[in-house]
C-alpha cells in the first residue's frame, strides 16, 4: 500500500471553517455566485478568439519572416493564458455550475498539447493536497538532478549554477509536456505516492488528442505554409519555448520563493499541521495591485486564495483575499505575497541560488547516506599471516 500523508494538526483546523464560512457569506451578502460573472466570459471569449486569430494569421498569412516569428511567440504566449485563464478554472470545475460546459472548456487543453485527464490527476489531486512536500508534490520535481527545489534532496555540483540556467530550463516546459510529460506521468504506478489506476477510454483519448494537437501543429502547418521545414522548427520551437517560459515562471513564483516552507512528514508520515494552515505556509502571491497580473495570470498571481477555494472562479479572487488575509492574521497564521512581479522573481532567483550554490558550499553531502569503511582486517605495521 502506498504510504498516505495525513494532516493531523486539529488546533488549526478551525481557520478553514471560520474563513469558508466568511466567504460563503461573502456571496450570499452581494447575491452572486461562485462561479464565472460577465467579467470572466469576457475574458473567456478574449483569448481563445486571441489564440484562434493568431493561429490562423500564422497558418494562412503570407507575412515577412520577422513577423511570422513574432506572431509563433505570440501564439505561445497566448496558449498559456488560454491555460491560465480557460482550462485551469474548467478542469478546477470552477468556471460553470454545468458539468457539460466545464468540460468542453476543459477540452481545450487538448488543443494546448495537454491531457485534461492527467492534469486532474497530477494538479488538481496530488498538488493541491501535497502542496511542496517532496516525494509528493511532482511539481517541484522539475528537473531531477539539475534543478533543487526542496532541502530534503541531495545537491550536485552542477546545481551550483541552477540559478543562471534553471530559467532557460523552464522555457522547455512545454516542449516537455507536448511530447514526454503526459505519457510519463500516465504510465508512472503512481504520481508521488497516489496510486494511478486509468479507466480503459483514457488510453485511447490521451494518444488520439495528442495526434490531433500533433496534426494541428505539426502537420497541417507543414502542409498548408509557405515556408522551408527548417523555418517551421524554427517558429515550433520559439512557440514552444515562449508558451514554456510564461507557464515556467507563473507556476514557480507561487511556491518557490524565500517565505514558502517545504514540509516533511514525521516518523509516522503525517505533517503536523492542518491541511489549510499547511497550504498558507507552502503558497505565495504576487503582483496583486497589478491589473495586468490579474487579467493575464488567471488567478495563478493569487495562489493562496487558489488554494484554499480552488472550486471558485479566479474572477472572485481580490474580493475573497481581503476575508482570506483577515483571518489568518486572527490565527496567526501567514499570508505570503511578494508586492510586485519582479519581486517575487528576485526571491525565487534568491532560493534557487540558496539551495544550489550556497547549499554545496555548506554541505555537499547532504541528505546522502554515508557508507562507513569496513575495519581493515590488519592494522598497519601487522605482520600478515602467510597460509600453507
Amino acid at each position: 500500500m502506498a504510504r498516505k500523508i495525513k494532516f493531523t494538526n486539529t488546533n488549526k483546523s478551525t481557520f478553514y471553517t471560520t474563513v469558508r464560512k466568511r466567504v460563503d457569506a461573502y456571496f450570499t451578502a452581494n447575491n452572486t455566485t461562485t462561479y464565472a460573472n460577465p467579467a470572466m466570459w469576457f475574458k473567456v471569449f478574449f483569448f481563445l478568439t486571441g489564440l484562434t486569430s493568431i493561429y490562423l494569421l500564422l497558418l494562412l498569412g503570407n507575412f515577412s519572416a520577422p513577423v511570422m516569428l513574432l506572431l509563433a511567440v505570440l501564439l505561445g504566449v497566448f496558449g498559456a493564458f488560454v491555460g491560465f485563464n480557460v482550462c485551469h478554472d474548467a478542469i478546477h470545475k470552477a468556471l460553470s455550475p454545468y458539468p457539460a460546459v466545464n468540460k468542453i472548456f476543459s477540452f481545450v487543453f487538448n488543443l494546448l498539447g495537454a491531457s485534461p485527464y492527467v492534469w486532474n490527476i497530477t494538479h488538481n489531486i496530488v498538488h493541491h493536497t501535497y502542496t511542496n512536500i517532496a516525494g509528493h508534490d511532482e511539481d517541484i520535481d522539475v528537473a531531477p538532478g539539475l534543478i533543487r527545489f526542496s532541502n530534503s534532496e541531495t545537491v550536485n555540483r552542477v546545481q551550483q549554477y541552477q540559478h543562471f540556467y534553471a530559467f532557460a530550463l523552464y522555457s522547455l516546459a512545454m516542449l516537455s509536456w507536448v511530447f514526454r510529460k503526459d505519457y510519463k506521468k500516465f504510465f508512472q504506478k503512481k504520481v508521488g505516492e497516489h496510486v494511478l489506476s486509468h479507466p480503459k477510454i483514457e488510453y485511447f483519448n490521451l494518444f488520439f488528442y495528442k495526434a490531433i494537437y500533433y496534426f494541428l501543429f505539426i502537420v497541417l502547418p507543414l502542409m498548408v505554409m509557405n515556408i522551408t521545414w527548417w523555418q517551421f522548427i524554427i517558429g515550433f520551437l520559439v512557440m514552444q519555448f515562449a508558451q514554456g517560459l510564461v507557464l515556467g515562471l507563473v507556476f514557480q513564483l507561487a511556491h518557490v520563493v524565500e517565505s514558502t516552507e517545504f514540509p516533511m512528514p514525521n516518523e509516522e508520515g503525517n505533517i503536523e499541521e492542518a491541511w489549510a494552515a499547511h497550504q498558507l505556509q507552502t503558497t505565495a502571491n504576487f503582483a496583486v495591485n497589478s491589473s495586468v497580473a490579474a487579467f493575464l495570470c488567471g488567478g495563478l498571481n493569487r495562489q493562496v486564495e487558489h488554494h484554499l477555494f480552488p472550486k471558485i472562479c479566479h474572477i472572485h479572487y481580490p474580493a475573497i483575499s481581503k476575508i482570506i488575509k483577515q483571518t489568518a492574521a486572527e490565527y496567526n497564521l501567514p499570508y505570503n505575497e511578494c508586492v510586485t512581479f519582479m519581486d517575487a522573481l528576485k526571491s525565487h532567483y534568491k532560493m534557487l541560488k540558496k539551495l544550489g550554490k550556497e547549499t554545496y558550499k555548506e554541505d555537499r553531502y547532504v541528505n546522502r547516506e554515508i557508507i562507513p569503511f569496513p575495519e581493515p582486517a590488519f592494522r598497519a605495521n601487522e605482520p600478515v599471516p602467510i597460509r600453507n
